[in-house]
């Protein structure tokens, strides 16, 4: 192995660890990405190096992006950590937000192929989605769940949503007052961490969030997937 090609590994796996792009276009970090994409050593140790960390690496539009693989308690976010910075005080609360959260991708992903999506959304698109989604789910429990757990979780979700109002006030505020306080909320925390931008009343994906997602769905996709996918399995049966 040679020295400065661990050198190089050891530095990629810094600046990504550090929250800086390695890319194509990524300025001081070019060099860094063009030695990630053509020295097959280098590419070799990055991989190994984050494997052992248990941190996931993707590439999307010629640049790196890395998150915590499951039950990362070093780099990952726990339950507690979340609600902590959502702001938030028991887990329903915050399962309503993870709902959110998938209804927003939901949102931007017009086919499950990853090759259609929105350019942007709005706070009332996302109500929209999270209203249909609910009531559809609640509506055919006995099909698209199958334990007596989640007909609950998702009961209890559902009675929160329903009985908040949609918007308190004009001026839209990340307060779980409203339905449309909780998507302000769960929008903040996203643009927070790097996966949304905010233009006006548009929000947009960026390249770190699409990498994520197009990956989430081709490698993990979950429980939660597979339930939606069933309500959109039904509906198309119509």
């Amino acid at each position: 192995m040679e020295e400065r090609n661990l050198d190089k590994a050891i530095d990629i796996l810094t600046r990504l660890l550090d929250g800086e792009e390695v890319g194509r276009n990524s300025g001081a970090n070019v060099s860094l990405y063009e030695a990630y994409s053509t020295n097959a050593q280098v590419y070799d140790l990055v991989n190994r190096m984050l494997n052992r960390m248990n941190i996931k690496l993707y590439e999307y539009n010629y640049c790196l992006y890395i998150t915590a693989g499951d039950n990362n308690q070093a780099f990952g976010f726990s339950n507690g950590d979340l609600r902590k910075e959502l702001g938030l005080k028991v887990n329903r609360e915050l399962y309503l937000c993870y709902f959110i959260i998938y209804q927003i991708i939901t949102c931007f992903y017009t086919d499950s192929s990853g090759y259609n999506f929105n350019e942007y959304v709005k706070i009332e698109d996302i109500m929209e989605t999270v209203d249909y989604s609910l009531k559809h789910i609640i509506d055919n429990l006995e099909i698209l769940t199958n334990k007596e757990t989640e007909e609950n979780s998702f009961k209890t979700l559902a009675m929160m949503w329903s009985d908040l109002p949609a918007a308190t006030e004009e001026s839209i505020r990340a307060v779980k007052n409203s339905k449309a306080g909780y998507i302000k909320l769960v929008l903040n925390f996203l643009i927070s961490q790097k996966l949304m931008a905010q233009s006006e009343e548009r929000y947009y994906l960026k390249d770190r969030a699409r990498a994520l997602i197009e990956n989430y769905f081709e490698e993990s996709k979950g429980r939660l997937y597979e339930i939606i996918q069933g309500k959109e399995q039904e509906d198309a049966a119509y």
